[in-house]
């Protein structure tokens, strides 16, 4: 099973990322894995036109493609995902197709939990992704203080994630 762990966030300080490398490093121990900062690939806009032959834009859609199971850390910005995964999602396109896909939440507060699915009911529509029915949310006080590291609830959560992601990869491989 191949896995990519993307990093949505744009931000130096960034907690989402956080939980993408702790994810990064449960997965790379059990799963062929790669790792995706969004920080590395400054993409286009989406204009619907010359932005799709963009050489970056070719450079990720391989790796999508490639893999069986994406997890998506995201940070959320007025109760969605941010901008820069739904343009790299539009960029990318139909490599999506028939992904399973895990999210990792960072948000400023406990209010806006559910705003994740809103991008994951478009990845199901669109793409007929398959959404693991678990998530990692976290807010600014699930992590320490000293380390930025996050708290002890929070990585068992992460762990049920990559377990889950595992598990529904191995399940949907043998259909």
């Amino acid at each position: 099973m191949k896995i990519l762990v993307i990093s949505a966030s744009l931000s130096h300080q960034s907690k989402s990322r956080t939980l993408a490398k702790q994810a990064y490093q449960i997965l790379s121990k059990q799963t062929d894995t790669n790792f995706l900062d969004l920080r590395d690939y400054p993409l286009p806009l989406c204009d619907g036109g010359d932005s799709f032959s963009h050489p970056l834009v070719k450079k990720l859609q391989p790796m999508i493609a490639a893999a069986d199971g994406i997890l998506i850390a995201t940070p959320v910005y007025n109760y969605d995902v941010n901008a820069a995964l739904k343009n790299m999602v539009e960029l990318t396109g139909d490599v999506w197709e028939q992904k399973l896909v895990g999210f990792l939440v960072a948000a400023g507060g406990k209010s806006s939990y559910m705003s994740v699915m809103k991008f994951g009911n478009s990845l199901m529509f669109e793409f007929r992704c398959l959404i693991i029915p678990r998530f990692v949310y976290a807010t600014g006080e699930d992590f320490s203080p000293e380390s930025n590291m996050p708290r002890p609830k929070i990585q068992e959560r992460i762990n049920e994630l990559c377990t889950a992601l595992i598990k529904y990869g191995k399940a949907l491989s043998a259909v």
